[in-house]
């Protein structure tokens, strides 16, 4: 699985698991660079519920928890999932 298509599929997890107060996400607020919590809105328990998406849509085990630290952007999902994914 190429990266972009690991994007794609992180960004389709983002826009159903964070719901913001001035409406739903849509791919295109969602880049590379976004911050779960400073750009695109989450609260911890919606990153809780993002995280669950991805080993969800990933077919993972549970992501540890000293890894989930280190997650804030998007970029540092793909990243996860490509080393993971090998």
């Amino acid at each position: 699985m190429t990266e972009q298509e690991i994007f794609d599929r992180v960004v389709r997890v983002v826009c159903e698991k964070i719901t913001r107060k001035d409406g739903p996400l849509t791919p295109e607020m969602v880049r590379a660079e976004s911050d779960f919590i400073k750009d695109l809105g989450a609260d911890s328990l919606r990153v809780l519920e993002l995280v669950m998406g991805i080993e969800d849509e990933f077919e993972l085990d549970e992501i540890p928890e000293s890894d989930v630290e280190g997650i804030r952007t998007v970029s540092d999902v793909v990243t996860y999932l490509s080393r993971k994914l090998k």
